[in-house]
């Protein structure tokens, strides 16, 4: 394997994360969460917005080159595709009053804190949609390469955005 394609591969693989067992899809999402935690640092919903639709961006040719390499439609090892859209999970918080609690950057611990429950209601949620791929979700990862490896992942995490814009709004909407 060439070095180019071995680093591809570890990017696509969430810089190990990948080959941890068992389940190396939620170690990838264990990832994603502190990417969703380092967006939410900078409190402003535009940098979660263009990190989160970066990340997408950059998940579809990496996981579509990933799969090349590795000759296999979306190996369970490939997880940057988990990383990349677990920070939707958010979109439940954003549209609660309330939304984004923090006027000027904060501490990761902070976040993890004052928001710990939406945070593991969207990661738990996440990995249910993502496992059980109801519907929508096990029809778009029909589409080609790299792009169904992403497209799923990010019907997933826009299901469990509506499981977690429930626990928000009970935790924010009242006060």
């Amino acid at each position: 394997m060439k070095p180019a394609d071995r680093i591809v591969v570890w990017v696509a693989q969430g810089f190990g994360s990948g080959c941890l067992r068992p389940a190396p899809g939620t170690w990838g999402s264990v990832v994603g969460v502190l990417w969703l935690v380092l967006l939410l640092c900078a409190a402003h919903p535009w940098v979660w917005l263009a990190g989160t639709v970066a990340g997408i961006a950059f998940a579809v040719p990496v996981c579509t080159r990933a799969e090349r390499v590795l000759g296999a439609h979306d190996p369970a090892s490939v997880v940057l595709d988990e990383i990349a859209a677990l920070p939707l999970i958010w979109l439940g918080v954003l549209w609660t009053p309330g939304g984004i609690a923090f006027s000027q950057p904060v501490a990761p611990t902070v976040i993890v804190f004052a928001h710990a429950p939406e945070l593991l209601t969207g990661f738990v949620a996440f990995r249910l949609f993502d496992i059980w791929k109801p519907g929508p979700i096990r029809r778009v990862q029909r589409l080609r390469a790299g792009l169904g490896v992403v497209a799923d992942d990010v019907l997933a995490a826009l299901a469990a955005a509506l499981v977690v814009s429930g626990v928000a709004y009970l935790r924010w909407g009242t006060r």
